[in-house]
């Protein structure tokens, strides 16, 4: 059984059917795999929605789905990964977004987690595995 954390463009595919990403999700829950996503996708996706013309319809999506998902939080194992990797991106040239790295520090901290994203960035992330699930 793996874990996958979906980034926020993954995770917003999902919930609004897009680009196949949610038929990978069922795919991968039938299998038996977990399927999550951490606090800071949580929040880039309602503050996403809060900018939308549709904001109402867009809230109510969400709600309907979010139940769907483990929602995997910040814990402090998973902020000492977030130093850990800041630092040593930082110190190897390569600096990334917070929220980039907030993600993968969760990944991290979670064991055996596979990251779905299309964000390229999340490659350059030591011993995180990434797949891409879009079509």
């Amino acid at each position: 059984m793996n874990r996958y954390l979906l980034d926020t463009n993954a995770a917003a595919d999902c919930i609004f059917r897009r680009k196949g990403v949610h038929e990978r999700v069922k795919q991968a829950r039938l299998a038996g795999h977990r399927i999550g996503m951490g606090i800071p996708v949580l929040a880039e996706l309602l503050a996403g929605i809060e900018l939308s013309d549709t904001r109402e319809r867009n809230l109510e999506i969400l709600n309907r789905n979010i139940g769907l998902f483990r929602v995997w939080p910040l814990t402090s194992e998973a902020a000492g990964k977030y130093a850990r990797l800041y630092a040593e991106l930082r110190r190897r040239g390569r600096p990334m977004q917070t929220m980039d790295i907030l993600i993968a520090a969760i990944a991290l901290s979670l064991g055996n987690c596979i990251v779905v994203t299309t964000d390229s960035d999340l490659s350059a992330v030591p011993e995180l595995k990434v797949e891409n699930w879009s079509v």
